[in-house]
């Protein structure tokens, strides 16, 4: 049988070794030789205009059998609330509950026909009226929690994770979404992962490389270079289809640019398009080393676990790189956790105290091709990278905004909430001034006591007014 085998062995290492050959002469040609000079065939948008007809065939077909079926397709449910809220203040309420069920207003206008009313300033039992309808309100349309799930969409995507609610309806459907399930494991996948490993490879590699050379300009430009060529090649692991409007607002070196943030690839997104100087944790394994291969050959601003609490050591590292205006510019995101991309939650004022010009930029992902926000209590990172590398495509837009600098007068609080409506603005994001970090801690007592305090400022001032009168 040995010499029968032979020539099938040399036949089958003879078609892997022309497989192999093919399969990187196409990688290097179609997707890493564009990614080192950032260029595009168009390949990617044809593919994006063409997932866009299919995906409008299969929901026009869903539609019309869920309605012959009597099946319920969709889930009204409303990322702006289930519950119609009134913009009114505490103390608008309040004298509309007193008035209601009360002789007694805040103003002291009403009276009783056996005598004067009491001080307005007493507490009223139907002043809790408006505290309890508040505590149910947010109970049953909670504003923080649904901020942290993905999105169910109006339309499917041939994923079964995107709408729970689609069944089989049809062969024709059944096979398209077959089809679609090896497209994406048998060749998008592998493709995905390979670009990946290149990616990545390459550039622990290259910036370990450029670290021996000495400080120059030699070495800062052969640096922006390979992390350019790199990042870029990580976008293509995941058909990234980007579309960024007003480039000449782009961060400038010793800037701050702040983004909302949705994804660990939010980095990616960014920095395929310019360089920046990173601020995180140092980790270990395989993060550590490309952290530790990173910092070699740019000034990224890493820090250990034990210091990360250490506000005034974050401050000054971060102060004294805005200082250098050779250096990059500081990525941050200032939310501190992934949100879903509906909304932009309330920004930690740290980035905000440093005195620097602030370079806003505004993320927002299109859900249609695939569901970008990182749910990091269900899914751990290769989970999460799987999911990603296995849907679709990743397709988003990012607006430059203009630079903004503290104003005389502005705490950096109110600094911070006013380039976050600016993002939120431009992305087409709800604006909240909830924390984010509220998804895995309790609500502070601060926020508790802000009320008590607006209540009490009330009452003191209504009973202050009226004296004076």
């Amino acid at each position: 049988m040995g010499p029968f085998m032979s020539p099938f062995n040399n036949l089958l290492c003879m078609l892997l070794g022309i497989s192999f050959t093919v399969w990187f002469t196409l990688l290097l040609v179609f997707i890493i030789v564009p990614a080192i000079f950032g260029l595009s065939f168009g390949i990617r948008s044809l593919y994006m205009k063409t997932l866009l007809k299919v995906f409008k065939w299969a929901t026009v077909r869903m539609e019309r059998g869920a309605k012959e079926n009597n099946h319920l397709l969709y889930k009204h449910y409303s990322l702006n609330g289930i519950i119609a809220k009134e913009p009114t203040s505490l103390e608008e309420e309040l004298k509309e509950i007193r008035r209601n069920g009360s002789s007694r207003e805040l103003d002291g206008s009403a009276s009783t026909t056996t005598g004067p009313s009491p001080s307005s300033s007493e507490f009223e039992m139907s002043d809790t009226f408006y505290f309890c309808r508040r505590g149910i309100e947010c109970i049953v349309d909670d504003e923080v929690t649904k901020r942290f799930t993905a999105e169910e969409l109006e339309s499917w995507n041939l994923l079964t994770r995107s709408n729970y609610n689609f069944q089989h309806i049809s062969t024709r459907l059944t096979v398209l979404w077959g089809l679609g399930v090896v497209i994406r494991y048998g060749f998008l996948l592998p493709l995905r992962l390979t670009l990946a490993i290149t990616g990545v490879s390459l550039l622990v590699v290259f910036t370990t490389m450029i670290g021996f050379l000495p400080n120059g300009r030699l070495k800062y430009f052969l640096s922006e270079k390979v992390h350019l060529m790199c990042y870029r090649i990580c976008v293509r692991a995941l058909t990234a289809i980007i579309t960024y409007h007003h480039s000449e607002n782009k961060p400038k070196n010793g800037g701050i640019c702040v983004a909302n943030h949705t994804s660990p690839i939010d980095v990616i997104i960014l920095a395929s398009d310019g360089c920046y100087a990173m601020v995180g944790q140092i980790h270990g394994g395989l993060m550590g080393l490309i952290q530790k291969s990173m910092v070699k050959a740019c000034p990224h601003i890493w820090f250990e676990r034990s210091e990360v609490k250490d506000r005034h050591l974050v401050a000054k590292r971060l102060s004294d790189h805005v200082k250098d205006k050779s250096k990059l510019p500081i990525l941050i995101f200032p939310e501190g956790t992934c949100v879903n991309n509906t909304s932009v939650m309330m920004f930690k004022k740290g980035s905000f105290e440093i005195g620097s010009t602030v370079y806003p930029v505004a993320i927002k992902y299109d859900p249609r091709f695939g569901e970008a926000f990182w749910n990091s209590s269900k899914f751990g990172m290769v989970n999460y990278l799987l999911r990603m590398m296995s849907s679709w495509a990743i397709v988003c837009s990012v607006w430059y905004l203009p630079p903004m600098s503290r104003q005389e007068g502005e705490d950096a609080m109110q600094f911070a909430n006013r380039v976050k409506a600016a993002i939120a603005r431009q992305g087409g994001l709800v604006d909240l001034l909830w924390d984010g970090g509220l998804k895995r801690e309790k609500v502070k007592d601060t926020f508790k006591e802000e009320q008590q305090k607006l209540y009490s400022k009330i009452l003191v001032g209504t009973q202050e007014d009226r004296s004076r009168s």
